[in-house]
């Protein structure tokens, strides 16, 4: 590996795991890079899957905040996601790569509607604001559990996703929510790298590059991407989903 091209996926981790925190989809960036690079798409995002863990950990950190007083819902949607990771981890082994990833860009597009509907779905379905920490309901569950196996197979605006269904199925800032959603997509990363380091193949040295990168883009993500208003959060959220619509058709 030249000294480029160490630099270009270093660089990648950084937007990845500055993506990562604020919205999601920063596979979007890695994922190709590793292919440029020459890797099978395989190999390629299973290291990236790898390497963005610790940027997953940086964000929570930083996130710290908001988390408080929702313990008990980042654990269980945490084990939601888990058992998810490991479905679709066993699938992106076992299936075709290309059956799964033709209908990638419909889930973002959905993600994307859920999230401009979100207040108007709200009042449709009688939800009612029940407080912080709160225990969750099994559509919450059911959802968290969806989004872990899409997250274990290929991962592409998973927090997307998961921003979606969180919105619609808690009432709660939008802002405690992204930061349930750090947690939830990185413990995705976390069960199925765990599966990919046991029966797949690692590149060890693009997975520790981006997974430095992503530690620092964690950092920047979650001191500059909690200060943005939920209006701004969700334009952004809306402008990375198509860009990733586009960037996978």
């Amino acid at each position: 590996m030249s000294l480029l091209h160490a630099t270009a996926i270093f660089a990648a981790g950084i937007a990845a795991g500055t993506i990562n925190t604020v919205v999601g989809s920063g596979t979007l960036i890695t994922f190709p890079t590793l292919l440029a690079f020459g890797y099978a798409p395989v190999v390629a995002n299973v290291s990236n899957t790898i390497g963005l863990v610790p940027g997953a950990v940086s964000g929570t950190v930083g996130y710290r905040r908001e988390l408080e007083g929702q313990r008990e819902r980042a654990l269980s949607l945490a084990a939601a996601a888990s058992l998810g990771a490991i479905v679709g981890a066993v699938l992106l082994l076992i299936l075709p790569s290309a059956a799964f990833k033709a209908i990638v860009p419909f889930f973002i597009a959905v993600a994307l509607v859920l999230i401009l509907a979100q207040k108007r779905l709200n009042k449709l379905i009688g939800n009612r604001r029940r407080g912080h920490g709160e225990r969750i309901g099994p559509a919450t569950l059911a959802g968290t559990f969806c989004s872990g196996i899409y997250g274990g197979y290929f991962g592409a605006a998973q927090g997307i996703l998961m921003l979606s269904i969180l919105g619609l199925t808690i009432d709660d800032e939008l802002q405690r929510l992204n930061a349930v959603k750090v947690i939830t997509t990185g413990v995705t990363n976390l069960v199925a790298g765990v599966v990919f380091v046991i029966a797949a193949h690692v590149a060890w040295g693009p997975a520790g590059l981006i997974a430095a990168g992503s530690v620092l883009g964690g950092v920047l993500g979650s001191r500059y991407g909690r200060r943005l208003p939920p209006a701004a959060l969700r334009g952004l959220i809306v402008i990375v989903g198509i860009v990733a619509i586009i960037r996978l058709v």
